[in-house]
């Protein structure tokens, strides 16, 4: 399995409406896509940053949400205070 993280700062009072557009814009496609295995989004309300992370059966299937990151990311326009990043990893545990 593997997870595509993406690192954010959002800017202050947006946490709820990025919680909105990802629960009813980013959520019913991403399901869809071919080997997602699940989906977190953890931050801190306070300082306006957090993680997203994605879980996804195989490598490649991780790697074709690439081609769609700058559609998703424009639903959060006006939301980030800076670009999010993006990272890759291997599962190596899960309890």
């Amino acid at each position: 399995m593997y997870a595509r993280l993406i690192n954010s700062q959002l800017l202050s009072g947006k946490t709820d409406d990025a919680i909105s557009i990802w629960r009813d814009k980013v959520a019913p496609t991403i399901k869809q896509a071919k080997g997602f295995k699940g989906a977190y989004l953890v931050g801190d309300r306070g300082t306006g940053k957090g993680v997203t992370i994605t879980l996804w059966e195989t490598k490649e299937d991780a790697d074709a949400m690439n081609a769609a990151l700058p559609q998703t990311l424009a639903l959060f326009d006006g939301i980030f205070a800076s670009q999010p990043s993006l990272e890759s990893y291997e599962v190596l545990l899960q309890v």
